[in-house]
């Protein structure tokens, strides 16, 4: 056989009743948990930020960025709500890198998935507690969802996994909005069809059960740019995809059409610094057309507290050891922006 099999790991209900959310904490996800649904439904005016490293590598640094976002926060919750990006998977396109927290919770040091999982949970609960802010994480393991279902307000569904069919039958249960990003082609109609998938219920095998979903119906699409056959990046935030998007959703019936868009990735060419122009030309967008206004209720930027990125092992704080990031102090200005113009 190829496979060795290395530890048995503990039970999300393990995991779970080791590291408990408090009861105020829950009831604090509940609150936000609320208000995001109500920006996807349409019910709330208010514009979702969904910002932070790349990859949340240093619980100290990740609570600290968090932490400072929280002072933001408290002075532009009438207009935006900020979701931290606390990514403890990172997907690799060789396969090749540090993985995230999850699997490798000393980016130095070896694969340990139980004691990734353990850090992974402390994380997400510490930063709760410090900053008031529920989180966003990507899901790139289907079987992971219940070690963090409790703490989570939004998941995104990669780009590499958005047309797999575990992760969107697996996204059509959660009880959170599930950002399903374009694949890297591009092709919207993938994107959709994942976005109808996710809506609707499923029977499915999950974590050795028969298990059955409801539907999510605060699933939607998240642009992130694509790359054609050249390797070239093709940047898909622009008025006229945003046009697109929604003559596509009127063409089919999916409930509370709604978009989040990608200011990095193939939208930037990993640009980190054009985030700010992508940022302000998606909210222009809004401004001259209602129907865009509507639909995008969002965007994604990464930043972390020190701008660019480096190698594992320079021990800068705050800084990406992945994609490189955005800066705290353009980061915090770009907010500020972003709430006179929504």
């Amino acid at each position: 056989m190829s496979f060795t099999y290395i530890q048995k790991l503990p039970t999300p209900g393990e995991i779970r009743e080791e590291y408990p959310i408090p009861a105020r904490m829950a009831a604090l996800k509940a609150e936000r948990d609320r208000e995001i649904a109500e920006v996807i439904t349409g019910k709330s005016s208010k514009f979702l930020v969904i910002v932070g490293p790349c990859s949340a590598d240093n619980e100290d640094s990740v609570c600290d960025y968090v932490s400072r976002l929280a002072k933001v926060s408290d002075k532009v919750s009438d207009r935006l709500i900020l979701i931290p990006r606390i990514y403890t998977n990172k997907p690799r396109t060789t396969g090749e890198g540090y993985k995230g927290i999850t699997s490798q919770p000393d980016p130095e040091g070896k694969t340990d998935f139980h004691a990734g999982l353990i850090a992974m949970r402390h994380m997400q609960i510490r930063a709760i507690r410090e900053s008031g802010l529920t989180a966003a994480d990507e899901m790139l393991y289907p079987d992971n969802w219940e070690y963090i279902s409790d703490i989570l307000s939004y998941v995104a569904i990669g780009a590499r996994s958005v047309e797999d069919q575990q992760h969107r039958m697996t996204a059509s249960g959660f009880d959170v909005p599930a950002g399903m990003k374009n694949p890297t082609s591009g092709d919207l109609t993938v994107t959709l069809n994942s976005v109808y998938a996710a809506q609707h219920p499923h029977d499915f095998s999950y974590r050795g059960y028969e298990v059955k979903t409801g539907g999510n119906k605060l699933a939607h699409v998240v642009l992130r740019g694509a790359t054609d056959k050249h390797g070239q990046t093709i940047p898909n935030y622009h008025y006229e995809d945003l046009a697109l998007l929604k003559k596509l959703y009127d063409e089919r019936e999916i409930e509370n059409p709604s978009c989040v868009v990608d200011s990095n990735h193939s939208n930037s060419n990993k640009q980190f610094a054009e985030q700010i122009r992508i940022v302000k030309e998606v909210l222009h967008s809004r401004k001259h057309n209602s129907d865009i206004r509507s639909m995008v209720k969002g965007v994604m930027i990464e930043s972390y507290i020190v701008e660019g990125n480096q190698k594992i092992g320079e021990g800068i704080y705050g800084k990406s050891i992945t994609d490189a990031c955005l800066g705290w102090e353009d980061t915090e200005r770009l907010l500020y922006t972003m709430a006179d113009l929504v």
